[in-house]
């Protein structure tokens, strides 16, 4: 068997794999159908096994296929990586940070996360935000080089992330000015008290909800709000006790316009740094990740 690897051959079968069907693989890659079997049949041929088999119309990998499949994976990523770092280079000395971070991710806790490089006249940021799984998918194809996030990401058996937990904050009962300077004991002085909360797609809910069963306390819940934006906008403005992490809600406690009552135990909402599986890591991270930026991120 040659030892040179036709790479041509394995973009061809890459298409195949990935679309599972030779007719829509031929249109994707603008060649004729029998153009991509012989392509595909070069590959076994050179390999000496088989690499799909047909089940009805569509064609299934074999073992062997899944392997094969599993290295073009690497081999693409890191073609697409080198092209990237290349074609990135440096313009007038300004190195480029592209961060993606979860639509409901608290906007302090990003401002506090990036305050390090925000300002320096030697950093373009770009900052996207979405869902999870939308900034996974732009991250594995090298379109960000770190997702910030409230929750880690799910184990995935074709991608690989290394997930850094970056700061662990307490989540706090926030209201307006009270007139008693006497300490609030949760949950007594909540009394009939309406809350404002995180949805429950939130962990800080799902932590809530566990405490108040094990402490049998039935909370009467006022509004509830997934977005962090939201949560602050009602915690200012419903006149009800909002649950809530700090952070969120900083200026208005720095400001007077909001008082935090308690920190609730056994409640915190933790905050993750999300990297692909890429062989070059942006210099200007370490600045996120130093000793003194990690500690302002952990009052």
């Amino acid at each position: 068997m040659p030892h040179r690897l036709n790479f041509h051959h394995l973009r061809y079968f890459w298409a195949v794999a990935k679309e599972g069907h030779l007719t829509r693989a031929a249109e994707s890659l603008h060649v004729s159908q029998s153009a991509l079997s012989a392509q595909i049949r070069a590959l076994e041929s050179q390999l000496g096994h088989a690499l799909f088999e047909r089940e009805g119309r569509r064609l299934k990998l074999t073992e062997t296929g899944r392997m094969v499949l599993d290295y073009a994976d690497g081999i693409f990523d890191l073609g697409r990586e080198l092209m990237t770092e290349v074609t990135r280079g440096k313009q007038n000395d300004i190195q480029k940070l592209r961060i993606g971070s979860v639509a409901t991710l608290s906007r302090n806790f990003q401002e506090n996360f990036l305050r390090p490089l925000i300002g320096a006249r030697d950093i373009r940021l770009t900052l996207l935000s979405g869902s999870l799984e939308e900034l996974l998918e732009h991250l594995s194809l090298h379109r960000l080089d770190l997702v910030l996030s409230n929750r880690p990401p799910l184990s995935d058996s074709e991608r690989r992330w290394h997930c850094r937990r970056i700061a662990r904050q307490p989540v706090c009962l926030v209201g307006q000015p009270r007139k008693s300077r006497r300490a609030f004991r949760f949950p007594r002085d909540l009394g009939d008290t309406p809350l404002v909360v995180p949805g429950y797609s939130s962990d800080i809910r799902t932590e809530f909800d566990l405490l108040c069963e094990r402490i049998e306390f039935q909370p009467e819940i006022l509004a509830e709000a997934d977005d962090m934006a939201m949560l602050r906008l009602m915690a200012r403005d419903s006149g009800g006790v909002a649950l809530i992490p700090e952070v969120v809600v900083q200026d208005e406690l720095t400001a007077g316009t909001l008082e935090r009552y308690c920190v609730v135990p056994s409640v915190h909402e933790n905050f993750y740094a999300i990297r692909g599986d890429r062989k070059h890591r942006p210099a200007v991270l370490e600045r996120l990740f130093s000793p003194a930026a990690s500690g302002r991120r952990n009052p």
